[in-house]
């Protein structure tokens, strides 16, 4: 899968180059010379473009609209479950242009581990927060840095990068409401199958 910052570089550079282009043809096209006496109008005189330019400029608009439409409404964040050891909850996270898993499930109670491995050299991922536990941990390249806390109770935590801008969640799974789930599957006699049947 493509890194999500290779994608809109890729994105970006296409605007570049497309407004590069409208611009030269802008300029290559003949402008008619201006009487001695200026006229006022108060009409805005049109610039004719090629059609071609004009489909790629709405093409490539479409599909940016529909990029960060997909972006911001459609894609999910990846989620993890953390895997106990030792009585410790860990999950190694990946920081590489944001973090992967960017949604971690534990469960309130235990310790939990995040095993942060910071690969992106941006300032901006030098340092992870988490507020609720009063952490700001430094994360060197290439380095694993491990992160340790305990949710007492349910509820969702949120991490950051240093200056606000990456984000990612741990949601704290309250054991008892879980394992009273578990426990208790709901059974079905035959008329209520009947009924959901019909």
């Amino acid at each position: 899968m493509l890194n999500k910052t290779k994608i809109i570089g890729g994105i970006a550079s296409l605007g570049i180059v497309l407004g590069m282009g409208t611009g030269e043809a802008i300029a290559q096209t003949t402008h008619e010379t201006h009487p001695t006496s200026t006229t006022q109008t108060n009409q805005f005189r049109p610039i004719e473009q090629p059609l071609s330019n004009k489909v790629l400029v709405t093409l490539a608009g479409l599909g940016l609209i529909g990029l960060e439409l997909w972006w911001f409404l459609l894609s999910k964040p990846q989620s993890k479950k953390a895997t106990a050891t030792g009585g410790i909850q860990e999950v190694n996270i990946t920081v590489d242009g944001g973090y992967e898993p960017s949604r971690i499930v534990v469960q309130a109670g235990p310790p939990v581990r995040l095993n942060f491995h910071r690969l992106d050299p941006s300032s901006c991922l030098e340092q992870v927060l988490i507020p609720d536990f009063h952490i700001a941990a430094d994360l060197p390249i290439n380095v694993v840095t491990s992160v340790e806390f305990t949710p007492k109770k349910a509820g969702n935590y949120i991490f950051t990068c240093g200056m606000n801008m990456f984000r990612g969640e741990i949601i704290a799974e309250d054991q008892q409401t879980k394992s009273t789930k578990e426990s208790n599957p709901k059974s079905f006699s035959s008329t209520d199958k009947q009924e959901i049947i019909k």
